[in-house]
């Protein structure tokens, strides 16, 4: 099989998983959190650096919030048929040029990244962020080469035009075309409470991994540490808590009513 071919195949196979995988690159990459920066975890115990801690927390929510802001956009502004989270196969009734996509090939991903990103931060482990950051370029590249190769196929020069001008994950700022479909926000309501969970969740995980750091540190170097069960309830439960609440009643009117559904030719 030729490599082109070879790309394209194991694209397509990583695009069907493409919501489940990078997750599971993440809890594999928690044991990280046990080996590596005790030091790091120990003075931010102890508070000498609890105001960097807070600093690093406020930014790492800031850059998964916009991450989450790019995906809600980008499906908040796209017709029927595109940017959506079909597994199965590959699927686009037409080509988004505008809006989002004349400034970016891949938004998404952007975004998805940047959720990702955020988390990463958020751990105050430089080789969580490396290696998660590497592993998912290397599996997303193959994603969007399989995209790319069927997106030629389906719309030909046109497509092949558009990709000249468009870089594929750095947005062109300067180049932005608005889009011709007015921004839907019960299309985002639709479709992207799942996400949004998500990323509360893969935070409280995040969260309470550190909380098991802080305590190993604590046993090792101060035998007899009291342990506070009470400091065992982080604040993010309480978040986590509320996306799930939020989850059940987006994903209720979704199935069981018409409310969320945004009119005519938007998914």
């Amino acid at each position: 099989m030729a490599l082109i071919q070879e790309f394209e195949k194991s694209g397509n196979f990583l695009f069907k998983y493409r919501g489940q995988i990078p997750a599971l690159f993440f809890i594999l990459a928690l044991p990280i959190l046990f080996t590596t920066n005790k030091g790091l975890y120990w003075d931010w115990m102890v508070g000498s650096i609890a105001t960097t801690r807070i600093v690093i927390v406020v930014v790492a929510i800031l850059v998964s919030l916009l991450g989450f802001i790019i995906r809600c956009y980008t499906i908040g502004t796209t017709p029927h048929g595109t940017s959506g989270r079909n597994t199965d196969k590959q699927v686009a009734e037409q080509l988004n040029t505008k809006g989002i996509y004349s400034i970016v090939r891949h938004p998404l991903y952007v975004g998805n990244y940047l959720m990702w990103a955020g988390l990463l931060i958020f751990t105050m482990n430089p080789w969580c962020f490396i290696i998660i950051s590497l592993l998912y370029w290397l599996y997303y590249e193959r994603i969007m080469f399989a995209e790319e190769q069927f997106l030629t196929k389906r719309f030909g020069q046109t497509y092949i035009d558009w990709s000249m001008t468009v870089p594929p994950f750095i947005p062109a700022f300067r180049q932005f075309v608005p889009s011709d479909i007015p921004f839907s926000f019960k299309s985002v309501l639709r479709r992207e409470y799942s996400s949004f969970f998500s990323m509360v969740f893969a935070y409280t995980l995040a969260d309470y991994a550190l909380l098991c750091v802080k305590l190993r540190c604590a046993f090792i170097m101060m035998p007899g540490f009291p342990l506070d069960w009470h400091a065992c309830i982080q604040p993010s439960l309480y978040v986590l808590v509320a996306a799930f609440i939020l989850m059940i009643v987006l994903r209720s009117l979704k199935h069981h009513t018409n409310i969320l559904n945004p009119g005519e030719n938007r998914d």
